[in-house]
């Protein structure tokens, strides 16, 4: 089956690329793939035990008992499954695509809320991010980067950083125009008004974002797992091959306890952002009686 225009046009950009530009990729796949090495050895580094108490401890102070009990029972049974090693994998993964995710996308985020002509370009843009088939960024991903980490972290850049951007803009436009009056009659410039009344008031949508973006990215990696990544995906991916429900069923239950902790975790900050940003609001002034004494 041979390719349309509109393919043959994909395949000379990314092979354009390919050929004229060979050495940049290559040193950004080394520099990449030394972070995403240095955060994986890291967190391996971290005994069970410890990495148990510390998330634990965590999740009691973010959502309370029950879900500390959760937490600890979850990573027992990936423990007990044998998981431990390509969960901590997988982490490493979704860590770095998230944090790239954040670094490119929140300054996007507000560019869009503050431009409008930008707002309209990005929502194209986004809407080919998220609608474009997860395994097609795999393609351009090897041929430009190889198989491996890199590649994997690559495509789970792209198909995860659209919610993070969107809820950016879409905090930032809902802020209350009150609250923006009040800035610039007390001399505000543009730059205050961002960072001291816009970002605190969007807190909440954009920890939305963050939260939907990590699990984008955890989704992607075990898909990613098909040119490498390797993680809890390879598992899954090794039982499909296979037709081994054992195997199968465990990687997936691996993935879906991991992605409970990281949604609820990241939730929490979401949460707390609200209740800051409603306790702050101003009172409204107490309705006064107008009836005349007879």
């Amino acid at each position: 089956m041979n390719s349309s225009v509109i393919g043959k046009f994909a395949e000379n950009a990314v092979n354009f690329l390919f050929q004229h530009f060979r050495g940049g990729f290559d040193a950004f796949s080394a520099a990449l793939g030394a972070v995403v090495k240095l955060l994986e050895d890291g967190l391996a580094a971290v005994p069970f035990v410890a990495m148990l108490v510390i998330l634990v401890a965590f999740a009691l102070w973010r959502r309370g008992v029950v879900f500390a009990v959760f937490v600890g029972a979850a990573l027992m049974v990936i423990h007990y499954m044998g998981l431990w090693a390509q969960t901590v994998s997988t982490l490493a993964l979704v860590i770095a695509a998230t944090f790239f995710s954040l670094v490119i996308g929140v300054p996007l985020g507000i560019w869009g809320a503050r431009n409008k002509r930008v707002e309209v370009i990005l929502r194209s843009l986004l809407d080919f991010m998220q609608t474009m088939p997860a395994f097609v960024y795999l393609i351009p991903a090897v041929i430009l980067f190889g198989l491996g980490r890199v590649p994997a972290v690559i495509a789970t850049i792209v198909f995860s950083m659209p919610p993070v951007v969107r809820l950016t803009t879409l905090g930032i436009r809902q802020v209350r125009e009150e609250l923006l009056e009040a800035g610039r009659a007390f001399g505000s410039t543009d730059s205050q008004l961002l960072w001291k009344i816009q970002l605190p008031n969007a807190l909440p949508s954009i920890m939305a974002g963050v939260n939907q973006t990590i699990m984008m990215a955890l989704s992607m990696v075990v898909v990613a797992s098909m040119i490498g990544a390797g993680g809890l995906g390879e598992y899954v991916l090794s039982g499909i091959q296979r037709l081994d429900i054992g195997i199968g069923f465990e990687g997936g239950l691996g993935v879906v306890l991991l992605a409970i902790v990281l949604d609820r975790l990241t939730e929490s900050f979401g949460l707390k952002a609200k209740k800051t940003r409603r306790s702050v609001r101003p009172a409204k002034p107490a309705a006064t009686s107008t009836a005349v004494r007879t």
